[in-house]
């Protein structure tokens, strides 16, 4: 549902493109067409984990989740996280890609969400295209073989010193939007 959700606004997007302009637009064009699809639903931005049972006790890699989705009983909950770079550090940024996914998959397993999201929109070809000058490339640039994003993965740039682990298994599949963004979306 959420995830069908998601795909009619990023269809829809070529009437609102003017109102989507950084990572806050398009947080807020979302969510608010999400609570005018789902009126019996909660939708919230910027939900801090600690509002939900079972954040206690656990090391999560961010506290705050760009969208939440819930019924009032908390027997349905959906979060998604958003990234809309626009200042290229494309390594550093890809890496970050990789955190939210990491951070979704805490949020799914650790506070028992029905499911979770990862939505990536770019106007920037570089995030999708071009050579491999480190690994991390190797998950955004290979089109329809980009590497699978499983396991340890280090911070490609600075002291990498930080490492995240990945336990399922995903692939971005880069779509085009009718306007100029081009976005994945990856189910958790």
């Amino acid at each position: 549902m959420i995830n069908e959700l998601i795909h009619e606004f990023l269809n829809k997007i070529n009437t609102i493109k003017d109102d989507i302009y950084n990572e806050f637009s398009l947080q807020h064009e979302l969510g608010i067409f999400l609570r005018e699809k789902l009126t019996d639903y909660k939708v919230q931005f910027e939900r801090n984990v600690s509002f939900f049972d079972g954040f206690e006790n656990k090391d999560f890699i961010k506290k705050e989740m760009d969208i939440v989705i819930y019924k009032t009983d908390l027997s349905e909950k959906y979060a998604i996280e958003l990234k809309f770079p626009k200042n290229g550090q494309y390594p550093e940024t890809m890496f970050s890609f990789l955190k939210d996914i990491n951070f979704m998959e805490q949020v799914k397993n650790n506070l028992l969400f029905t499911n979770t999201f990862v939505l990536t929109l770019v106007t920037d070809k570089n995030f999708y295209e071009g050579s491999y000058p480190s690994v991390i490339y190797e998950y955004f640039r290979g089109g329809k073989k980009n590497k699978i994003i499983n396991g340890e993965i280090q911070k490609p740039t600075g002291k990498k010193d930080e490492m995240i682990n990945i336990a399922g298994n995903y692939c971005i599949e880069w779509k085009k939007t009718q306007t100029d963004f081009v976005y994945y979306m990856l189910s958790i």
